[in-house]
């Protein structure tokens, strides 16, 4: 488990790689990104009229397409782009959405990306009922390729993640929660699609067994590393930068690294309050976390991990043939290391 590979990193802050903006870093993979936000947006026809209006608001929650981009740039580490590397990426990408609306749902979160979310405009039930019709239709375009090779790998990312959430329901509140099961979590839940992203690309461009297992390894430890920054984000982010609903993990009570790292770190009777707190939760209470979690240097912590698991994502990187998309997979590490330096800024 990546998780456990973390714990051998010495070095708490390794060097990183040269700067960059995530422009630069995919600018070798743009012209792919457009086809698939273009295939994309033909998806949405498909869906009948009067839900098409459902499917294309939650295409707009898109983002920085990296699902997308890792699918282009792990091909690219072994091989070159095709189109069917497009329609693996717009799978990939309408199974993360699916997610998101799901999310958005069981998180009571107003904002997805300065946009009031899909729950907000048209209630529970439709969001619900969209993701599923998104799961489904990403499955059904797997299942159109000559090969059950993607269909299989789809499927079983995809009960993996929603395995993952479940897992993160079941924890709630549980303050004897330990870092290896919240990793588990993270791994199932994130990681996971950003393994698959990966994993299919690398399998599509000609990879061997070797280069795939090895870009995989990449995926699943870049996933985690950013599923911590966003747990980060969510505590010590801005809502008007982030653009999404703040404190909703600890509304929740999901207990992310930040908290986990109080909670080590804590006296008993620090302990005993930010239980509490988290327990008997107030939207008054925020302030007061994050006195606590400032108080046990939660954060700086929390970055460490994330730069271990950051290193291992570069050592997996290490194997594989030099070029520009690997390179472009590296600055993707250090972009995250950058992003992760301005966490409580």
């Amino acid at each position: 488990m990546l998780a456990a590979e973390t714990k051998a990193v010495e070095v708490v802050a390794p060097a990183q790689p040269s700067p960059h903006s995530w422009k630069q870093i995919v600018e070798p993979v743009e012209p792919f990104l457009n086809a698939v936000a273009t295939r994309l947006s033909e998806q949405v026809q498909t869906f009948d009229p009067e839900i098409a209006s459902y499917a294309q608001y939650a295409l707009t929650n898109q983002g920085k397409q990296l699902r997308p981009a890792l699918v282009a740039l792990s091909a690219g580490t072994v091989g070159k782009s095709s189109d069917n590397l497009v329609t693996v990426a717009v799978i990939i990408e309408m199974v993360h959405l699916a997610t998101l609306v799901h999310d958005d749902v069981m998180d009571e979160a107003v904002l997805r990306r300065q946009q009031p979310t899909l729950a907000v405009n048209w209630g529970n039930q439709i969001s619900v009922l969209l993701g599923d019709c998104l799961f489904a239709h990403a499955l059904k375009l797997a299942a159109g390729f000559p090969t059950t090779e993607i269909c299989r790998a789809v499927a079983a990312a995809t009960k993996t993640v929603c395995s993952g959430e479940i897992l993160q329901t079941h924890r709630q509140r549980q303050f004897q929660l330990t870092r290896e099961e919240y990793f588990k979590v993270l791994e199932m839940k994130t990681a996971e699609l950003f393994a698959l992203s990966c994993d299919l690309g690398a399998w599509l461009g000609g990879a061997t067994s070797n280069e795939r297992a090895a870009v995989r390894q990449f995926g699943m430890a870049l996933g985690t590393a950013y599923q911590i920054y966003d747990d980060c984000l969510d505590l010590f982010g801005s809502e008007a930068i982030v653009g999404k609903s703040l404190g909703t993990d600890v509304a929740n009570g999901k207990l992310t690294l930040p908290v986990l790292v109080a909670l080590e770190r804590a006296s008993a009777s620090d302990h005993v309050e930010l239980q509490e707190l988290i327990a008997r939760w107030d939207n008054r209470n925020f302030a007061r976390v994050l006195e606590l979690l400032e108080k046990h240097d939660a954060l700086d912590e929390s970055r460490n991990t994330i730069h271990q698991f950051l290193e291992t994502a570069r050592r997996c990187l290490a194997t594989l043939p030099e070029s520009e998309s690997r390179l472009a997979l590296t600055a993707l590490t250090g972009f995250l290391a950058q992003q992760t330096a301005t966490l409580g800024v």
